[in-house]
């Protein structure tokens, strides 16, 4: 029965976002929907997990078509950690949104909702016009997260923001239309390895993978990023944050996997490309003037340490480039809230507005930190795992490039840390500045009750998995498997 519950993933998200529509004018209602639905996905990701390590695929066709012309959906134990994981995301950004009262915009619920329903169809699909699909159920609902709930300043960052995924979104469907010219079809079960067997669907897959790779902001497609996450609000920037950029990530994986199985022919330009975002990315944070837009630069730098996994793709590579992905999910989203907590609170995220927190936000304080140590990667956090997972497929193909960029990096995001809680979170406290230019600092305020108690949660989370780092290595490598072999896969699609 479980193939029953995977287009219930993506129903249930509409229905409950439906009525939030009718329940508007009524915070708490739509703020319990958000939380009790993606519960309930949670469950029912969990519950998937087991499954798919047991029995490996499932599927399910949606509309009773025959195969190649019906919606398959299909999870194995690499979609359905991602659907779990962003289900418990979604739950804390809800809760942290209460804490900010962005849920008293009638509107924030549904959708939120909506994005969520489109970020399980694409984790969950079978199909590359679904996937366009999918993406576009998610932008429609975060052009107008950015536009309702950014101040004034960031309409030029929203305007933005839809130009770049408008033409991402373009480039992808041309993609997928080059992909049907060339092979007749877009389901992944029928294009499995066409790659490798046509020139011409290579050339078109390639075209998918750079409009993902856009929208996934990497090197040198990377800057738009950094000029929209920082300006809207932070609710929202950690909700696109942890979901925009990572099921492009996912579908690159699926992708690459499947469509290319895996070729060896282009690894080294994934390799070249996955190393410069991770330097780039990391440099630039090293400059950046606010507490978000810091981060936002850190989130380019780590997805090319995700997408490594790809460059070094076998059971060892894929494994590790999961785990980085399931960890570097749940850490962003701490810091991004607690950075969204602070900023909140005191008007302000710039640096030289902010010092000496630590004495009234003690718990942010501690909190941030402690995320930072595990987005560098120090023990006894998952980051910590996650980089020496990586280290070791990197050794292992004896890619000692991408071994010294991995401890470079890692460096470089350390320092990026401290100098972000030595300059917000340590020092003096700062009194009313002198010059007019300085916005004044409201020194008598404080984080609200409960709007840190979500960033703690995920970074607790984040020390379970790496303490408990065995769980998540066993999910990850037989995730890893079925990118290596796909055949599963695709009969589990086939037989749908």
């Amino acid at each position: 029965m479980s193939h029953v519950l995977l287009p219930l993933l993506v129903a249930l998200p509409i229905v409950a976002a439906a009525l939030c529509v009718l329940f508007r004018d009524r915070p708490r209602v739509t703020t319990a929907l958000v939380v009790g639905t993606s519960l309930a996905v949670l469950a029912a990701g969990g519950s998937l997990i087991a499954v798919t390590m047991a029995e490996g695929p499932v599927a399910h066709p949606v509309g009773l078509w025959p195969t190649g012309i019906a919606i398959p959906f299909v999870v194995d134990p690499f979609s359905a950690v991602l659907v779990t994981v962003v289900a418990l995301l979604i739950t804390m950004i809800a809760l942290f949104a209460a804490a900010m009262e962005d849920t008293r915009h009638p509107l924030f619920a549904a959708l939120v909702l909506a994005l969520s329903a489109g970020v399980y169809g694409a984790l969950l699909t079978g199909d590359l016009f679904n996937l366009y699909v999918s993406f576009e159920l998610m932008l429609v609902p975060s052009y107008a997260l950015m536009a309702l709930l950014g101040a004034r300043r960031s309409l030029g960052a929203t305007r933005l923001f839809v130009v770049v995924n408008v033409f991402a979104s373009l480039a992808l469907l041309f993609g997928v239309a080059l992909v049907y010219g060339t092979a007749g079809t877009v389901n992944l079960a029928e294009l499995h390895d066409a790659a490798q067997d046509s020139r011409a669907v290579a050339v078109a897959g390639g075209v998918v993978l750079v409009a993902l790779g856009l929208k996934a902001s990497l090197v040198p497609m990377h800057g738009w990023l950094m000029q929209t996450y920082p300006f809207t609000s932070p609710a929202v920037s950690a909700l696109f944050t942890v979901l925009h950029t990572k099921v492009a990530v996912y579908a690159i994986y699926r992708i690459y996997a499947v469509v290319f199985g895996g070729s060896e022919r282009y690894l080294g330009v994934l390799l070249t490309v996955m190393v410069a975002t991770m330097l780039v990315g990391a440099l630039a944070s090293l400059g950046a003037t606010t507490m978000r837009s810091a981060l936002a630069m850190q989130v380019v730098s780590h997805v090319g340490f995700i997408l490594l996994g790809v460059a070094l793709f076998g059971p060892l590579g894929l494994a590790a480039g999961i785990f980085y992905l399931v960890h570097n999910m749940v850490v962003k989203g701490a810091l991004f809230l607690a950075a969204g907590a602070v900023e909140n609170a005191y008007g302000t995220g710039r640096l030289d507005r902010l010092s000496g927190l630590v004495r009234t936000e003690a718990l942010v304080a501690v909190v941030f930190l402690a995320a930072g140590f595990s987005l560098s990667g120090m023990p006894p956090f998952s980051g910590f795992a996650a980089k020496v997972l990586l280290v070791g497929a990197a050794v292992d193909q004896g890619q000692y490039v991408a071994v010294v960029a991995v401890v470079l990096v890692s460096l470089i995001s350390l320092l990026v840390v401290v100098r972000l809680w030595d300059g917000v979170f340590w020092g003096r406290t700062l009194e009313e500045p002198e010059e007019e230019v300085h916005q004044p600092v409201r020194s008598l305020t404080r984080v609200r009750r409960w709007a840190a108690v979500p960033a703690l949660l995920l970074t607790v989370v984040s020390l379970a998995l790496g303490i408990g780092a065995q769980g998540l290595v066993a999910v990850s490598a037989a995730a890893a498997e079925h990118l290596v072999d796909p055949t599963q896969y695709v009969q589990a699609v086939r037989d749908a």
